[in-house]
């Protein structure tokens, strides 16, 4: 996990407190989106994971959360962003962490498995 904060702090300016919030906002929300196996898989590839989405796993609701409902029902890819705006990023740094977090989940869980949860969620693909 270390390894992972520091390549979105280089990629993106991010400090570590934002770097860590940014990766469990979207590890929380895979765990809700993506196909269970997988999310598995990406999450044993990565030590400290699971802490981070449950860290930021309550963080839903809110008036992000409504704007999300109002944008497509459950939320999904819309949603996330704005979480992720709400926390502090910017549009260029949401692309920049969601690539590099994805690039990692490669190296570590396996092409495979990360092409199997970019292809279960819609719009997910235009951020990775």
């Amino acid at each position: 996990m270390d390894e992972l904060i520091s390549r979105i702090m280089a990629a993106s300016g991010l400090d570590e407190s934002l770097a860590k919030k940014a990766i469990g906002i979207i590890l929380a929300f895979l765990q809700k989106e993506g196909p269970a196996t997988e999310i598995g898989q990406l999450m044993g590839a990565l030590p400290g994971a699971q802490d981070l989405a449950e860290a930021e796993g309550g963080a839903k609701g809110g008036l992000l959360g409504t704007i999300g409902g109002l944008m497509g029902g459950g939320g999904g890819v819309m949603a996330l962003g704005g979480q992720l705006m709400g926390a502090g990023l910017s549009m260029g740094q949401i692309q920049t962490v969601s690539k590099e977090m994805f690039a990692v989940g490669r190296e570590k869980a396996g092409e495979d498995t990360m092409g199997a949860i970019v292809g279960a969620i819609p719009g997910l693909g235009q951020f990775v």
